[in-house]
């Protein structure tokens, strides 16, 4: 609080001046007790200052049959991943009922250093929503990527004292971190005491231990029970992840229920999330939706949403709640099951009118971020052994299978069918002319390729299809408009979605995304790509090596679980 105010605000709490705003006879949602109490909320200069009948309001609001709960709280997220701006993912987002977000920037940091980091925190620094960022801590996400941009701990300390900073951000490099390499430690001690994301998928029993000994404090990569249930036991809260390709809720929420856990260390967030999925259902409030459909109580799932986060992230003492000394950020609902949501305020405010603005300039150095040489027929070959390694999709998951497979050829080369489709992922920052080329196994894409400059951490250009021609004009058309993603069949451009702004995100407007996005994914689908894969964000993810079991960047395929590149 700022105590400058104290004094106004508690003469409103006693009630001997009236209050801005009175929210007068709802169902209130008290995260402490569990309770649902009817009585009114006194708000004045956007705090909350009392709880109770007999204070009066220069506005008052009936809410009576309606529901009156803390704003939400989305525990990870990647703003870039919306592929909009960071103001208008807020637009959106805001009116979903998320008023909180704990962002880490690593995907911009990984194309443009300190300076991707900085517009983040510039777009999101007058929105209506509290925007937090957690320092990215592995940039590059391991030593040999071939990225845009190094983060070390000197350029992390300039940030250290920002109030918008929380901690450090996923430390994926878990590798790095259960050996104590000196440059991982020192990024972990710049951040002692203070809130460690972590990024731990499959990790276990001593290398696990270690992990945690270093001070990561969560997980948002579990997607089992079993993983939910070492990581609880040894202190871990975990973030519960429905992104677009991710979607872990269902089987951890039956998991907290079969095992009857305390939900106390249980959070939910998005990760990545693209705004046409934001659109059509929704954001942190269809976790808690989906949560209650699988059978978590109401009032459970909002404290999931809320409380839980706040005390995660030391911000339990403003957010998360509703009571008195609180930030008023509120979500008026029509109904508690289906968390139909009828208004949204921040500090007291309706955001409903809100409208982002752009801010980056068109001569912006961020806008010019591809540095890709063109690509040669024969850098596509991929030559065919007795058995090559392949990629295997898994629907809903980022993570993936090995196998070890005789791939279809003619002259010793692989030539895609509709089983295996080839995969290459081309170096776009400094011109060395890298690519890589593997085989994906279920992604199933038929008479054309699909690419994107969206390819986790290093945002590399990545490219699948069934056709080396049509794989060749996907990647040129990106190198032409400076990234985005792309959809060809039969040598002809179908559909693509430019991403200006770091090959990551799009000011063109949401619906203009929104529109190009859905008839591109519904395109995908109908060319053969599978009920339950999210065509545009498993492509963005097959290309990061710290999720197993098999990636491939510009330097080849990656054995994620035995950390090494597989010589074909």
């Amino acid at each position: 609080m700022d105590f400058s105010k104290f004094p106004e605000l508690a003469k409103a709490a006693r009630g001997e001046v009236q209050a801005d705003l009175i929210f007068r006879g709802g169902n209130v949602i008290n995260v402490f007790t569990g309770e649902i109490l009817r009585t009114s909320v006194a708000v004045k200069d956007g705090t909350i200052v009392g709880m109770g009948d007999g204070y009066v309001g220069a506005q008052e609001i009936d809410l009576t049959g309606k529901y009156l709960c803390p704003g939400f709280i989305d525990a990870h997220l990647h703003l870039e991943s919306t592929m909009v701006t960071p103001a208008e993912l807020v637009e959106r987002a805001v009116k979903c009922g998320t008023t909180t977000y704990i962002a880490d920037p690593h995907e911009a940091a990984n194309v443009s250093g300190a300076a991707g980091i900085d517009y983040i925190l510039d777009e999101t620094e007058d929105v209506p929503a509290n925007v937090y960022v957690m320092m990215p801590s592995c940039v590059p996400a391991l030593p040999f990527e071939d990225n845009g941009c190094t983060f070390d701990a000197a350029e992390m300390k300039k940030y250290q004292n920002n109030p918008r900073i929380l901690g450090l951000g996923e430390v994926m490099d878990y590798v790095s971190t259960v050996n104590a390499d000196p440059a991982m430690t020192q990024k972990l001690a710049l951040f002692d005491g203070r809130p460690k994301d972590g990024h731990a998928p499959g990790l276990t029993g001593k290398q696990l231990n270690a992990y945690v000994l270093a001070g990561i404090t969560n997980d948002h990569e579990c997607s089992s029970v079993e993983e939910v249930l070492e990581k609880r036991r040894l202190g871990m809260h975990i973030h519960i992840r429905e992104g677009s390709a991710a979607r872990n809720l269902e089987p951890i929420i039956d998991g907290i229920i079969m095992h009857n856990m305390d939900i106390s260390g249980f959070s939910f967030c998005t990760d990545d999330k693209h705004i046409e999925d934001i659109h059509t259902e929704g954001h942190i409030d269809h976790c808690v939706r989906k949560a209650i459909d699988c059978g978590i109580a109401p009032v459970d799932a909002i404290r999931m949403a809320t409380i839980h986060t706040a005390q995660h992230y030391g911000l339990a003492h403003q957010l998360g709640a509703i009571a008195p000394g609180m930030q008023a950020d509120l979500i008026v609902l029509d109904d508690l099951e289906t968390v139909q949501i009828h208004t949204v305020y921040h500090r007291g405010k309706d955001v409903a009118g809100f409208r982002a603005q752009p801010k980056l300039p068109q001569d912006s150095p961020l806008r010019r971020t591809m540095h890709c040489l063109p690509v040669r027929p024969e850098q596509l070959d991929l030559p065919v052994g007795e058995k090559n390694d392949v990629i295997r999709v898994i629907p809903n998951q980022l993570i993936t299978g090995h196998e070890r497979v005789r791939l279809p050829q003619k002259n010793g080369l692989f030539v895609p069918n509709n089983l295996y489709s080839k995969i290459a992922v081309v170096e776009r920052h400094h011109n060395t002319g890298k690519v890589g080329v593997g085989a994906v196994m279920d992604f199933n894409i038929q008479n054309g390729a699909i690419a994107s400059t969206v390819a986790h951490d290093s945002h590399n250009l990545s490219v699948i299809g069934d056709n080396d021609a049509d794989m060749l004009r996907a990647i040129e058309h990106l190198r032409e408009i400076g990234g985005g993603y792309t959809l060809v069949q039969n040598g002809k451009i179908l559909y693509t979605v430019p991403l200006p702004i770091m090959g990551l995100m799009s000011d063109a407007g949401f619906h203009a995304v929104q529109s190009e996005l859905s008839a591109m994914i519904a395109k995908a689908h109908e060319m053969g790509v599978p009920d339950g894969v999210s065509p545009l964000t498993l492509l963005s993810f097959l290309a990061l090596p710290v999720i197993p079991a098999l990636r491939i960047t510009p330097r080849g395929v990656f054995d994620v679980e035995n950390m090494q590149f597989i010589a074909e």
